[in-house]
């Protein structure tokens, strides 16, 4: 089927999204909760974030690029100054309920938020009020942060549906929504079984990678221990 996007026509299979139809044509749309693994052959896409919403002919509202399917003749636009107030506002929406830490956090120059803010020209935050707060939560291995937790699902999704574990899911509603384990107990009491793909699929480092840098520093220049190579 052909459609036009961005004022170019593309031909593309039957159930391509208007997501996958515009990367194809090098037109990069912003997303959060999306995700393609290639190798599994596997998308997770529900809809969540709303970065990603575009304009299309003949709609009153804005569709989702990663959930709309192309039809014959649909015409899209990606850009346009509606579409990019949308996404501006979804966005600081989103920050407005995010922890302020950018320079002390781990994923500084990697988080997808951070950049998604960087190239929407967000420089001020125009939303302010109360902040969801949750316990900070440090097992051996890893760290969750549910106060950094922007709802993408990512993790539930790599949890029960790659890994199998089952040890992550979306709890409570509203203002107090979040993905935790069963009954909010602590990591190692669920059905976690450590496998680190939770962290490397995070956009926003919620759940992160224990850092022991400091406490092998400090064992190194200690001159009571003896530390064996």
């Amino acid at each position: 089927m052909k459609l036009i996007i961005d004022r170019r026509e593309v031909e593309i299979a039957e159930g391509t999204t208007i997501l996958e139809a515009a990367k194809s044509m090098g037109i990069r749309i912003p997303t959060l909760c999306y995700m393609k693994l290639k190798d599994l052959d596997y998308i997770n896409n529900p809809g969540a974030c709303r970065i990603c919403v575009v304009e299309v002919e003949g709609r009153r509202n804005l569709a989702l690029a990663c959930k709309t399917a192309c039809t014959e003749g649909l015409v899209v636009h990606t850009h346009t100054p509606r579409v990019m107030n949308a996404r501006r506002i979804v966005m600081e929406l989103i920050l407005s309920n995010h922890p302020f830490e950018c320079l002390i956090c781990s994923k500084n120059g990697y988080c997808e938020l951070q950049n998604i803010a960087h190239d929407l020209g967000i420089r001020e935050m125009r939303y302010k009020g109360e902040q969801s707060v949750f316990r900070i939560e440090r097992s051996p291995s890893m760290a969750r942060n549910m106060n950094k937790c922007i709802m993408c699902r990512r993790c539930e999704t790599m949890c029960n549906n790659i890994q199998t574990v089952g040890a992550l899911s979306a709890v409570n509603r509203g203002f107090q929504s979040v993905v935790s384990t069963a009954f909010e107990q602590d990591i190692g009491g669920s059905t976690c079984s450590y496998c680190g793909q939770c962290v490397s699929i995070c956009p926003v480092n919620a759940l992160s990678g224990r850092n022991n840098q400091d406490e092998v520093l400090a064992a190194l220049t200690d001159p009571d221990k003896i530390v064996i190579a």
